[in-house]
């Protein structure tokens, strides 16, 4: 009987520890390098300064935590597990995440989540893919950190036009009002996962009514950030 060793999702070498789904070289080269603000993710001088975009117009969260700025390979890993089903890549995705966030907890001093929770697809979007990617990375990422995982925090109660095709103007409008808190965040800090960042409107929008219903602070972490 031959055995097939478990093979890196990247390079595709075989793994000494198959379950981790990347080697340590694919780990080690996907970790962002970048001189970053630690609020919006942004390029900037000082990674431990909030930038003076953000010291004019703050966000609604509090800290952005990502793996990478989204390019080969992370991006072609995230197109593989939204749009062709290989959901087992999940996982893998999730130790990435997990690596940055402890990282970043370590050199920000960032409170303990209370609560991890994620951006709700609308149910007829959902129900077509089958399953929302966030929800693969959230899952394991909160059992690692052991930490309450609550996906039905948020409902999304309006069927919004995809992302990728608006402005960021129209991005703003088309997620006014689409969503709504299912549970009472009052006091907690809250750790949203999302698998891409890019202009910042759902996570501002969802962050917004948060903090508004109560939340103390928001920790965002994602595995891309368009920069």
């Amino acid at each position: 009987m031959f055995i097939i060793s478990a093979r890196c999702w990247i390079c595709q070498l075989p793994l000494r520890v198959p379950i981790q789904g990347i080697c340590s070289f694919c780990t080690s080269a996907s970790l962002n390098t970048h001189s970053v603000c630690p609020r919006c993710g942004l390029p900037n001088g000082d990674p431990k300064r909030v930038c003076g975009r953000c010291i004019q117009k703050p966000p609604y969260w509090q800290q952005l935590i990502f793996v990478s700025d989204y390019q080969p390979p992370l991006s072609q890993l995230i197109h593989r597990l939204k749009y062709q089903g290989k959901w087992q890549i999940g996982s893998a995705l999730a130790r990435l995440m997990l690596l940055s966030y402890l990282d970043a907890r370590r050199t920000r001093l960032l409170p303990t989540p209370d609560l991890v929770t994620i951006i709700p697809l609308h149910r007829q979007r959902q129900w077509r893919r089958g399953f929302n990617q966030s929800d693969r990375l959230a899952k394991p990422l909160a059992r690692w950190l052991q930490c309450p995982y609550s996906p039905e925090l948020l409902k999304r109660t309006r069927n919004t036009r995809p992302q990728q095709s608006l402005s960021a103007v129209r991005r703003r409008r088309n997620l006014r009002n689409a969503f709504t808190c299912q549970q009472n965040p009052s006091g907690k800090h809250i750790l949203l996962v999302d698998d891409v960042f890019t202009t910042g409107s759902t996570i501002g929008e969802v962050s917004r009514l948060l903090i508004a219903q109560g939340a103390k602070s928001i920790q965002v972490v994602c595995l891309c950030r368009t920069l």
